[in-house]
């Protein structure tokens, strides 16, 4: 199936966020949408105060994946 949407690029950090290179869209738990262009760094450690974004709390707790 070919499609015309663009290229995603993901890169998954070693001890680190998961990066979106690309323009998306975040829908909330309450429904807000928000718009984030460039690179957005997802937390995957769960240490995160600003989920779902990283904000560098994996260096804090050390996190290993």
């Amino acid at each position: 199936m070919e499609t015309n949407s663009p290229v995603v690029n993901i890169e998954i950090k070693p001890g680190g966020p998961i990066l979106i290179k690309s323009t998306i869209t975040i829908k909330h738990v309450d429904g807000a949408e928000e718009i984030k262009t460039g690179v957005t760094a997802l937390c995957r450690c769960g240490a995160s105060a600003n989920k779902p974004f990283c904000d560098g709390a994996h260096k804090k707790i050390d996190f290993k994946d």
